[in-house]
């Protein structure tokens, strides 16, 4: 069975930050909207329409609704690695290992590296990474330089060390 998976991993935005600024907002266009709306008071000095509060609550919903549904879905075979950044893939995009030279697990620096969090980078060198800063590493034949964020990062080493595909 050659599409076995020996390693999956799902990684969701979870930092608690994220969460606090969308609560703040969440928070803030609900009461908003309960004030005017609801109790029949203005809210603020120069108040907003009661469309516009309805309109600004179900934005920030909404985006509250897909930052939860965001994803970043890993997958090793022995034919390669499949990756989905739910939302902005809705299939897998898959890399096989004879497209690869070198494949290792390493520590990196989201921010001074990728300038952050999630897909980032150009064709060249690219990542894909939703916390932490350890990542598999991808280095193509044709150049190109894929990095994956896990939180696992032992796993992929050991599964990578089996398949003889570890490089230091």
């Amino acid at each position: 069975m050659e599409n076995t998976i020996l390693f999956s991993e799902k990684q969701c935005f979870r930092q608690w930050w994220i969460w606090a600024v969308l609560m703040l907002i969440n928070g803030l266009s609900f009461f908003g909207l309960i004030y005017q709306v609801f109790l029949g008071n203005e809210f603020g000095n120069n108040p907003a329409s009661d469309y516009f509060l309805i309109l600004t609550c179900m934005i920030s919903l909404t985006i509250s609704f897909l930052l939860l549904q965001l994803r970043l879905e890993t997958q090793i075979n022995k034919e390669g690695i499949s990756l989905r950044f739910f939302w902005f893939h809705f299939s897998f995009r898959h890399y096989k290992w004879v497209e690869i030279k070198k494949a290792y697990v390493r520590e990196y620096s989201p921010v001074v590296e990728y300038g952050g969090w999630g897909i980032r980078g150009f064709y060249k060198n690219r990542a894909f990474n939703v916390s932490g800063n350890k990542g598999l590493q991808l280095e193509f034949l044709n150049g190109r330089k894929l990095l994956i964020g896990t939180q696992k990062p032992d796993e992929i080493s050991n599964i990578l060390k089996c398949m003889k595909l570890y490089q230091d």
